[in-house]
């Protein structure tokens, strides 16, 4: 296959818009394949992973090579929410994506899959850092626009925070919000969920494995956790990731918890919009708030949900769930009074 020139349509097809969407990556070829989405199929989707492919979705896999020359000309400039996981970031996400300057991109699985390879490079035959020197390329693709005034946000998954500290060091200076709640919360938040339990308890090998290479291992083994402990060692190693890749962004980062929010919402947007840079008055902002996400399930639109349900939630779930609450936040307690890093997440999580 010819590689492509500064007039091939393919590169103009490229620059022209973000309607060919990086969607996945081949870990044993490192193609690309990219498929079409309006800017209406973007602002709609939940979540650009396998099920944004619909059976009659236009593709095109790319080999790695081709694409990273098909897009040199490209520049990045696309802003970040990074989180922790189950702390609204869909919802955030949706409402700062109602705004018109705003295209959110929310989950693009592509970097997820970086994310993991990067973690574990050899399972794919990589080498180490081989996932972070695409990382330019895939940040350019994410950043394309519809109109020139827009500013493309990339809602990570809280895997994917585990890059966050290579993507807000690249050169342009991305802004960044980065999404959380203080562990009582994440806890009760989990343990209500019917199917996030059993979430916790799947990532927990490798959430160990993450903190172990960030931090001084600790001396808990998965199996030998309760529910509770699992939760809190979960938001333990979502947390640093997020305060390790902060620690040279500075201003960049905003950081904003979601009790916050919830509590204020209009004053929460207000911030986030000034601090992406994007003009929004107090008339904007009551708009979009009157819209319908705050009362909808932000994964699944279609489901009435809204603040005073998650209310009942978590006083469901510290009802019935307490013991392992209590669990969960001693066990913290104690990797905080080991672990500096830990130690100062949760300093940073009190109100």
């Amino acid at each position: 296959m010819p590689e492509p020139g500064p007039s091939d349509p393919f590169v103009q097809m490229l620059a022209d818009s973000p309607a060919l969407f990086p969607h996945a990556l081949d870990p044993g070829t490192g193609a690309i394949t990219l498929i079409r989405l309006s800017e209406a199929d973007l602002r709609r989707v939940s979540f650009l992973d396998e099920t944004v492919r619909g059976p009659d979705a236009l593709s095109r896999t790319v080999p790695w090579n081709q694409l990273e020359r098909a897009a040199a000309a490209l520049t990045e400039g696309c802003g970040f929410v990074f989180h922790i996981g189950h702390v609204g970031s869909t919802l955030l996400s949706r409402l700062l994506g109602a705004h018109p300057r705003i295209l959110s991109l929310r989950e693009p699985a592509v970097l997820r899959m970086l994310a993991q390879l990067d973690a574990e490079p050899e399972a794919a035959g990589w080498r180490p850092g081989d996932a972070q020197a695409r990382l330019p390329t895939i940040v350019k693709l994410l950043s394309r626009r519809f109109a020139p005034d827009q500013i493309p946000l990339v809602k990570a998954t809280s895997y994917a925070s585990e890059l966050a500290p290579a993507l807000m060091a690249r050169p342009y200076g991305p802004q960044a919000i980065f999404l959380f709640v203080r562990p009582e919360r994440f806890l009760a938040t989990i343990l209500a969920g019917e199917n996030s339990p059993a979430e916790a308890l799947r990532l927990a090998p490798s959430r160990l494995t993450r903190l172990a290479r960030r931090l001084s291992p600790l001396s808990s083994q998965s199996d030998a956790l309760s529910i509770g402990e699992t939760v809190a060692m979960g938001w333990a190693c979502e947390m640093t990731a997020l305060t390790r890749a902060a620690e040279s962004a500075g201003a960049r980062v905003l950081w904003l918890d979601f009790d916050r929010f919830l509590a204020d919402p209009h004053a929460a947007l207000g911030r986030c919009f000034a601090h992406l840079n994007v003009e929004a008055g107090t008339e904007d902002i009551e708009a979009i708030l009157a819209g319908p996400d705050m009362t909808r399930y932000s994964k699944a639109p279609e489901h009435p949900y809204d603040a005073a349900e998650r209310a009942r939630a978590l006083n469901a779930a510290r009802d019935k769930a307490s013991d392992e609450i209590a669990r969960g936040v001693a066990w913290l307690e104690s990797a905080a009074a080991q672990v500096p890093a830990i130690r100062a997440a949760v300093e940073l999580s009190i109100p």
